[in-house]
């Protein structure tokens, strides 16, 4: 009762908590009917900013002075951890990049952190020594293009991280007709990796979860075409690994000709309207977990209803594995990015060409 007093007494309050409500509803149907929209990053942005006013509004409204003080501290831990994570990024940066090259091949994408880290120091160097106050104002409102555009990118790499965080946690839903194993690269040409071999037992896992569930066992769809460099197919070496794991070889189809991402969810699902009969089946695709939302807008475009599950990978190896993931979302969205990158870069050379002509009626900078 006492609360619903403070709320009647309180309107402006009440109806923030009717558009908190309104905020948690609208991301979760969003998410649960489609969970590869982009969009539920913000979504649920938007409610988490909404559930910290609001907890701070009731914390401070009780009038409880340890409580309040206790949330003060909290509130500014996090934003401390925040300062420091950032500050220190590099760090993290170079030694995520020293575990990688010491148990990784020395490839250009497995570098992608060390990368990162060189230009993190770069940019605190540049902002520490502030070159820019000896530029005239035109030159520096040119400049500011570059640290727009990274903003930019910041927000929309937040936005998949936290896409990719929610996707791990879409329902499995025991009930499939088909396993969809998206393939990898082989050793020696006809042996599955250690990553790949991780999908395949993820996948047979889920298999034997169903049928202890009482429901049917599904089908295995290997998906995986043959590399320049392999004896075999992948989704052929997935398929004897699948065998000497016990799978019955009748309950493995194979899909030996994609060459990518997209390829394994279109011609997989080919395969599966051949051999179910029809569209309406029912399929879970696997993958890494760094892996399975990109995988899954794929898998939207190919027009596969189908969610993925994801498969344990080493912590090490995620940081430049989701940096690779962000890299290949972005560029299936280019077009659109590009578009609002051209934006700022025209308002940013408008505002240098008007300071330089000392034009201050349209001056915003």
């Amino acid at each position: 009762m006492t609360y619903l007093h403070f709320f009647a007494q309180n309107r402006e309050f009440s109806y923030f908590s009717i558009l908190l409500t309104i905020s948690l509803f609208a991301f979760l149907i969003s998410w649960l009917v489609e969970p590869r929209r982009l969009i539920n990053g913000i979504l649920f942005t938007i409610f988490l900013i909404l559930l910290a006013a609001w907890t701070t509004i009731m914390i401070f409204s009780t009038h409880l002075k340890t409580l309040q003080m206790v949330y003060a501290l909290l509130v500014l831990g996090f934003f401390f951890l925040v300062f420091v994570v950032i500050a220190f990024s590099w760090l993290f940066c170079f030694w995520n990049a020293y575990f990688v090259w010491k148990y990784e091949s020395h490839t250009l994408p497995n570098l992608l952190t060390l990368l990162l880290g060189i230009s993190l120091i770069a940019v605190w160097i540049i902002s520490l020594s502030g070159p820019a106050r000896y530029f005239p104002r035109w030159l520096n409102a040119l400049l500011m293009t570059a640290p727009v555009i990274a903003v930019y990118l910041l927000f929309i790499m937040y936005n998949f991280l936290v896409n990719l965080l929610l996707y791990q946690f879409v329902p499995r839903h025991y009930n499939q007709d088909y396993l969809i194993v998206l393939g990898a690269g082989l050793l020696h040409g006809e042996v599955v990796t250690p990553l790949l071999a991780a999908r395949i037992d993820r996948a047979i896992q889920f298999a034997n979860k169903q049928e202890l569930k009482g429901r049917k066992t599904p089908k295995f769809i290997m998906s995986g075409g043959q590399g320049g460099d392999e004896k075999i197919s992948e989704a052929q070496a997935m398929a004897n690994y699948a065998i000497s794991r016990g799978i019955d070889p009748n309950d493995i189809l194979l899909e030996d000709q994609s060459k990518n991402t997209y390829q394994n969810m279109l011609f997989s699902k080919e395969i599966a309207i051949q051999d179910y009969g029809n569209s309406d089946f029912k399929a879970k695709f696997f993958s890494n977990n760094y892996h399975i939302f990109r995988a899954a807008l794929y898998a939207k475009i190919a027009g596969l209803r189908a969610n993925g599950v994801g498969c344990y990978t080493r912590l090490y190896f995620l940081p430049n594995a989701i940096i690779r993931e962000f890299a290949g979302v972005f560029v299936m969205h280019k077009k659109r990015h590009f578009i609002v990158i051209g934006l700022i870069t025209i308002f940013c050379v408008v505002q240098a060409i008007l300071i330089a002509l000392n034009i201050a009626k349209y001056q915003m900078m």
